[in-house]
């Protein structure tokens, strides 16, 4: 007796179409798995023998053979429960196949049957719509995220025997539908705004144009002066997600497990602060099986890493590839997996370990070896990759207490989704979509200057010693505020403050 049932496995944050076969044949009564299952997939048979027991069901007392294929691949998690339990009802003849075999499965099963939620329901209805099957079977907890994809039905599942009354033709389900505009209206919400940031004016001048041209940033300054209030409202002022957007990163929240119960679509920015104790493996992903890491969870948001000096060295210095390459390849050796990470880096420091070098209102008690090594624990290199440096002095008593209204992070939003459109427009025809992402061959076709601009920006590399990477930096950054001004060519206004968030470079030597 054999029967067939399709389900999936997760590589990276995709999913794959693994058909689970189980066969029952007369013999002692062994329950053998193969096609590399990990152990939470082996362990699945008592799983599925007291689910199927508990469930009003006869569990065979036969030889049973459940084989995963393609062999070739690791099966890990608990999401094959269900297929099995299903497949194993279906070789006793106790529902026919054709109807099954329309669907992907997914589930995992508690003992009395009931069906739990897994990671990468979401992957899994992409992958059964994309091979063209009629829909999914999936636990009710993970309709919500699945049922964004359309042209498929997503039918929510509760327990074992609810699959097996549908699948004889005793009931119907509903197919799970979800409502994607009243999704994207609740996500445009948000606590905070930078109306409530008192002063730093042309801070939030950096942060709207880093936010506008997709450009990395770090700030410097004082204890209190505000860097991370201020970071914390990027994700307020950076364009909404899009559909395609939402669904990537989502994926990458689904098979970690990070979305909220009942969540359909990630659907504002990721913001991830991650603590400076953090590894590695932490921040860039890895683990036996390899694992998203933070720089993954921002992809398509922000990235904030608070005190900067204090996150190990080594850890700081593999960010230079993902900040580069937009992506993150883990290789191990049993599998090489690449997660996107497209993120917007925003960092922040003290001028010293005390925090107080160059405040006026009080006296800094570092002493120069002190700086020395608090600064080198920021290499050149990585601070050359970040686009834009950024002093935060101490506000100053009068703006605390101003009766005025700062600018809100609406109106500040609207010029950068403005500025973002003409990057849509202008590079509609790249595999890109704002100016930070641009490469030499980008910026030759999209950033010429005038006489009077090279010549400014010659001697602000004369003066500033810039690196070929800092002087791209400088004309993305102007092409950016061109495009804010709503300007098609750069002028010389535009590079001389393009300049001005470089000029870190020369007060602050790493």
């Amino acid at each position: 007796m054999l029967a067939k049932i399709l389900s999936s496995a997760l590589i990276g944050i995709d999913a794959c179409l693994v058909e689970v076969e189980i066969d029952i044949a007369y013999g002692l009564p062994v329950f053998t798995t193969v096609g590399l299952p990990e152990a939470a997939v082996k362990e699945s048979r008592e799983r599925v023998k007291s689910a199927i027991n508990n469930s009003g069901y006869t569990f065979p007392d036969d030889r049973i053979t459940v084989n995963l294929a393609p062999a070739n691949i690791k099966k890990e998690g608990t999401g094959f429960d269900l297929p099995i339990a299903l497949g194993i009802l279906a070789a006793t003849g106790l529902f026919q196949q054709e109807l099954i075999a329309e669907y992907l499965v997914l589930g995992e099963l508690s003992l009395d049957g009931r069906v739990k939620p897994v990671k990468g329901s979401l992957s899994m209805a992409l992958a059964a719509r994309d091979a063209g099957y009629k829909g999914i079977l999936i636990p009710a907890d993970n309709m919500n995220e699945a049922s964004v994809v359309s042209g498929i039905e997503v039918l929510p599942v509760k327990n074992l025997s609810q699959v097996v009354d549908y699948l004889s033709g005793d009931i119907r389900i509903e197919p799970a539908m979800t409502d994607l505009e009243k999704i994207f209206a609740e996500g445009c919400k948000s606590e905070s705004d930078f109306s409530e940031v008192m002063g730093q004016e042309h801070v939030k001048r950096a942060m709207e144009v880093a936010s506008a041209g997709g450009h990395n940033l770090i700030m410097i300054g004082p204890p209190g002066s505000g860097k991370t209030m201020l970071a914390k409202r990027i994700p307020t002022i950076l364009p909404p997600l899009t559909f395609e957007e939402a669904i990537e990163t989502t994926k990458i929240f689904s098979i970690t497990g990070m979305l909220e119960q009942g969540q359909a679509l990630v659907t504002q920015r990721p913001f991830r602060t991650p603590h400076h104790t953090m590894s590695d493996a932490g921040l860039i992903g890895g683990g036996h099986i390899p694992r998203p890491g933070e720089v993954s969870l921002a992809h398509n948001g922000v990235l904030f890493l608070d005190e900067l000096p204090e996150f190990k060295k080594h850890v700081l210095e593999v960010l230079r590839q993902p900040m580069e390459d937009l992506k993150v390849t883990i290789s191990r050796a049993t599998s090489t997996l690449t997660y996107p990470a497209s993120f917007m880096l925003v960092a922040a420091m003290n001028p010293c370990p005390c925090g107080y070098l160059s405040d006026p209102k009080h006296e800094c008690r570092c002493t120069a070896q002190q700086i020395q090594r608090y600064r080198s624990k920021i290499s050149g290199p990585l601070l050359d990759r970040i686009d834009m440096h950024v002093d935060v002095p101490a506000v100053p008593y009068k703006d605390l207490m101003q009766d005025s209204m700062a600018e809100t992070s609406k109106e500040i939003r609207k010029r950068v989704i403005k500025a973002r459109g003409l990057q849509s427009e202008r590079l509609k025809r790249t595999k890109i979509y704002c100016n930070a992402q641009m490469g030499s061959r980008h910026i030759k076709k999209y950033c010429s200057i005038d006489q009077a601009s090279s010549s400014l920006l010659e001697t602000a590399i004369d003066k500033l010693g810039l690196s070929a990477r800092a002087y791209k930096r400088v004309l993305k950054i102007a092409r950016t505020i061109a495009d804010l001004a709503g300007e098609a060519d750069i002028k010389i206004d535009h590079i001389s403050e393009a300049i001005q968030y470089r000029n870190l470079e020369r007060s602050v030597k790493f």
